[in-house]
């Protein structure tokens, strides 16, 4: 009976250090997470068509979005929300003539480039690079550790039959 304290004790040392050691996750989060929220409330924003990343406070816009205002609207907004350091505004401004076919290959495009980054980037996750693809142009975004990671993730896109450019915007994450 007298381990079960013990126990109970250690597992709350060992959450604990957890916690403390996912801080400056956490931090980055919430930081996503707020900025994912003032994007909803505002009404010049489409919140869905916009990727939020962060990374020690730097936080990365990528997808496409329907026009320069919104585009210049989000990175406003994201700029406004407590604990943003600095916004990487890699929007992309939508083709407003893309037939519902090209959307279709779109979707199957971005299926085909998130698969070989799953296998093949060295990225560990694909959960790393973020993929939106609009008339067969690939955005890829995100933070990863290395520029060849960055290089290769862009080699994979370029490989896909049907993309017609790719435009690499991942970031590396800060060293330290």
């Amino acid at each position: 009976m007298r381990k079960i304290p013990a126990l109970i004790l250690s597992m709350g040392l060992l959450t604990s250090a957890s916690v403390l050691a996912n801080d400056a996750d956490k931090s980055d989060a919430n930081v996503t997470a707020s900025v994912k929220s003032a994007l909803i409330s505002n009404d010049a924003t489409k919140a869905r068509q916009i990727n939020v990343e962060t990374n020690d406070g730097v936080v990365q816009l990528s997808g496409f979005v329907d026009s320069a205002a919104a585009k210049s609207a989000a990175e406003s907004t994201a700029q406004n929300v407590e604990g943003v350091k600095q916004v990487e505004n890699k929007l992309l401004i939508r083709d407003a003539n893309r037939s519902a076919g090209q959307a279709t290959d779109d979707t199957v495009i971005a299926a085909k480039v998130k698969g070989q980054l799953a296998g093949k980037a060295g990225l560990g996750t694909a959960s790393d690079v973020n993929v939106e693809v609009n008339s067969g142009v690939v955005e890829l975004s995100g933070f990863v550790e290395t520029a060849d990671q960055k290089a290769k993730a862009a080699e994979l896109a370029r490989g896909i039959n049907g993309v017609k450019n790719v435009r690499n915007n991942i970031s590396l994450k800060p060293a330290g």
